[in-house]
């Protein structure tokens, strides 16, 4: 029997809601990768020391943790597409406020209040994106999240770029007399506004909507997205999974025991290995890192446009793959991959020479350690990268999802900060050698993970999760 009109998914909609959310992915990337271009100038402008750049730099981060904590935690109360337009005015009032800084204590908040937008967009988005999308193609959709945050990376340094050459240098007078490092903040305002304004197009999350009975606005979602038949046998899924009795809060992340939910450390572990095994010394650190081993600033820039490009095309093998072989499988593929990777970069970068503070490696172990580099970043962007974000997004429960998801967004924004802070004093204190021993072993320890704790959530409906 043909389903009417009423009946089938309206795939149009949940093309335009998955959209949307995933600007804030883009938005993230941007955010993150503006700030490189920005340096020289604020250096320059505010007179900072090494380290004064590196704390207004790295500010984002814990800003991060915290946007990605009370993010979680405020869309059981205000809802995901609330969360997510606040998230939007704050990228602009943070990129507004960058911009026109006049001191370096300026800056620091405008920076934290940005890592606020994007910690929030972080965690928010994939969230929103498995509330609203169809089990069988969830995880195709929810990975282009990665894709976005990397396109987010790369469209920053082009903007940058283009700024940086009209104006002769990035501390160069640009447009209305101000510096061309300025506008590289404002220009962020243009993607911001677009976010913004596309969100008031797409409806909130109806688990939401359920779990504030508000019963009726949630089943016209709900049948706007997946037809009026569908609807009706959610809504009761939806209902049996959370409870009436109160609003979603962080007491429901302990059991009848009193202990942690056992759902809630597998989603910190994957947030943390994420981290762990050192992916953003290559995002944040890669010119720094080659020309540390002999390459030229040249041939540095090149490679990491060579690992953007790697990054996006091992994002698409993911999406084409995910819903068809599982997150599970990527997660232990990607594993065993970057251990190896980074086993043989370790060796590479140990076998070396040091001569006037750097590292020289003899050409062929060079060329291993580049190939193996960029292997790694396959490995990652085909497994943990978009596959903990998917994860993250549709393994918790109804009840216990928005709770669970400010723990492990802070957990891996802590994470992050940690591994991306520490990657300077180690490589200069304990060599390359070694800090990339510590990200391998990070590695080999994820394989364990995945084995022991992680549970298939391939096709599964978001009311079958259990913790």
């Amino acid at each position: 029997m043909n389903n009417t009109h009423e009946d089938r998914e309206n795939l149009r909609l949940v093309a335009v809601a998955v959209g949307v959310a995933t600007i804030g992915g883009f938005m993230f990337g941007y955010d993150s990768g503006v700030i490189n271009g920005t340096q020289e100038g604020l250096r320059n402008t505010f007179k900072l020391s090494e380290a004064w750049l590196g704390i207004t730099v790295s500010a984002l981060l814990p800003g991060c943790a915290a946007g990605a904590f009370v993010a979680g935690r405020l869309a059981d109360v205000w809802g995901r597409r609330r969360v997510m337009l606040a998230a939007a005015v704050l990228f602009i009032a943070s990129a507004l406020l960058a911009g026109a800084a006049n001191s370096a204590l300026i800056m620091i908040m405008a920076r934290l209040a940005a890592g606020g937008a994007v910690g929030a967009a972080s965690v928010l988005a994939p969230a929103y994106i498995s509330e609203v999308t169809p089990a069988r193609m969830r995880g195709r959709l929810s990975s282009l999240q990665q894709v976005m945050i990397i396109s987010g990376l790369t469209g920053a340094f082009l903007v940058n770029y283009v700024l940086a050459h009209e104006a002769g240098r990035s501390t160069d007078s640009l447009w209305l007399g101000y510096a061309a490092w300025r506008w590289m903040f404002w220009m962020q305002v243009v993607p911001a506004t677009v976010f913004l304004l596309t969100l008031l197009l797409i409806p909130e999350s109806p688990r939401f909507l359920v779990a504030r009975q508000r019963y009726a606005e949630a089943r016209s979602v709900l049948s706007r997205l997946f037809g009026q038949r569908v609807a009706d046998l959610r809504m009761e899924e939806i209902k049996r999974t959370v409870s009436a009795e109160h609003l979603p809060s962080f007491a429901d992340l302990r059991d009848g025991h009193g202990r942690i939910r056992r759902i809630l450390w597998v989603g910190i572990g994957l947030a943390t290995f994420q981290q762990l095994v050192g992916i953003n010394v290559v995002f944040y650190y890669g010119a720094t890192l080659w020309q540390a081993v002999g390459f030229s600033e040249a041939d540095s820039l090149r490679i990491n446009i060579l690992s953007g490009a790697l990054s996006i095309a091992a994002c698409l093998l993911a999406i084409a793959v995910i819903d068809r072989i599982g997150r599970k499988p990527l997660l232990l593929i990607g594993s065993i991959g970057m251990a190896m990777t980074l086993g043989v970069v370790t060796m590479s970068f140990g076998s070396g020479t040091f001569a006037h503070g750097t590292l020289h490696l003899a050409p062929p172990i060079a060329r291993l350690a580049l190939i193996s580099a960029n292997l790694y970043v396959i490995f990652f962007n085909m497994s943990w990268g978009p596959v903990m974000w998917v994860m993250l997004g549709e393994m918790f429960p109804n009840q216990i999802r928005g709770s669970s998801l400010a723990v492990s967004g802070a957990a891996q924004w802590l994470a992050n900060f940690l591994v991306s802070a520490s990657f300077p004093v180690l490589a200069s204190s304990l060599s390359l050698p070694v800090t990339y021993g510590f990200y391998t072993t990070g590695a080999v320890l994820s394989i364990f993970f995945v084995v022991r704790m992680v549970h298939e959530t391939r096709g599964r409906e978001l009311e079958d999760m259990v913790g």
